[in-house]
């Protein structure tokens, strides 16, 4: 960046997420930077991208030249920070972590070895049993199936699924067994009644968990919170500043997923490397984690609370509109 007050920050994948872009931009302003927003998509009838100053047009994620096209982008534009939105993007971002970074460009994302561990639930219930955290029992259907003495319902879900995704309940053996063959590489997880809960941590480059806002789930809509409330529940905060310091995720935003059981026990069912969708509502808060990103991105020391935030905040959201 040398001693430009200008920054590049791009987006990737950009899809909806219109007010976390706008969160980065309030923020840089803040700065006293003056920033140029990126975004990647692969369809151009995407909300975000249209909220961005620069628009890039972009292979599927799957697609052999995607990567290329990427650091291409990166390298044309001189991108300081690529934030990544969805999950199927980061073990690419993760596994180039290092190469973006000889050309001047951070990944607000954590190592692959964390990637992998997240993006696989059956891994991310071995490092959970392993470290003695409280996690849902998970299995395979075949494990499930042959059980003497089954607890039901049971969940099904894939084991490398994102967003709500394929998430079915078995409430018998007959539907495990009918279930289970429609989706797609299937796992059974033990079915937790309880408030669940979305933990945004912020992780800083020295990789010390600095800031924890659970945010229950008051109504979810394919797979993104609808209805949130901030808690500033200090047991929750507390374990999950541990899990993901024990993890090594980070730096930046990772978000965490728990249910705090009828009974009383926390459960930790799920970790995303990234900002989640109901993050803007720990934004509000106070939880200013787009500032304390930049001031570390140009070499500030930002001042943060571990609990600086407002308890009890809500955030109802609706649908807005985009018009070209």
């Amino acid at each position: 960046m040398g001693n430009t007050k200008k920054i590049n920050i791009l987006f990737s994948c950009v899809g909806r997420r219109v007010s976390l872009l706008e969160s980065f931009r309030k923020a840089a302003k803040q700065l006293k930077l003056e920033p140029i927003i990126h975004g990647t998509d692969s369809s151009l009838l995407s909300p975000g991208l249209e909220r961005c100053d620069v628009k890039h047009h972009m292979k599927q994620l799957n697609d052999p030249g995607y990567l290329k096209q990427l650091f291409g982008v990166v390298k044309k534009h001189e991108i300081d920070l690529i934030v990544p939105t969805i999950d199927t993007d980061l073990a690419d971002l993760a596994n180039n972590r290092e190469k973006l970074a000889k050309i001047g460009c951070r990944v607000a994302t954590s190592n692959a070895q964390a990637v992998h561990i997240c993006q696989d639930k059956r891994n991310m219930y071995k490092f959970m049993i392993e470290h003695g955290y409280d996690t849902p029992e998970t299995m395979t259907v075949r494990n499930a199936l042959l059980r003497k003495k089954p607890t039901w319902p049971v969940l099904l879900k894939p084991w490398d699924g994102a967003a709500g995704k394929g998430v079915m309940v078995a409430e018998n053996k007959q539907e495990l067994d009918v279930l289970s063959k429609r989706i797609k590489n299937c796992m059974v997880q033990e079915y937790i009644k309880g408030e669940e809960y979305t933990c945004d941590v912020y992780v800083d480059n020295q990789m010390q968990v600095r800031c924890v806002v659970p945010r229950l789930r008051v109504e979810v809509r394919n797979g993104e919170v609808s209805k949130g409330r901030v808690v500033k529940d200090t047991e929750i905060m507390r374990i999950a500043a541990e899990v993901i310091e024990k993890l090594g995720a980070g730096p930046g935003v990772v978000t965490l997923q728990l249910i705090r059981s009828r009974t009383g026990e926390i459960k930790i069912i799920e970790i995303n490397p990234r900002f989640g969708g109901g993050v803007p509502l720990s934004i509000k808060a106070g939880a200013n984690f787009p500032k304390w990103m930049l001031e570390e991105l140009i070499g500030k020391k930002p001042r943060i609370k571990f609990d600086g935030f407002t308890d009890g905040l809500v955030m109802l959201r609706y649908d807005s509109e985009v018009w070209i």
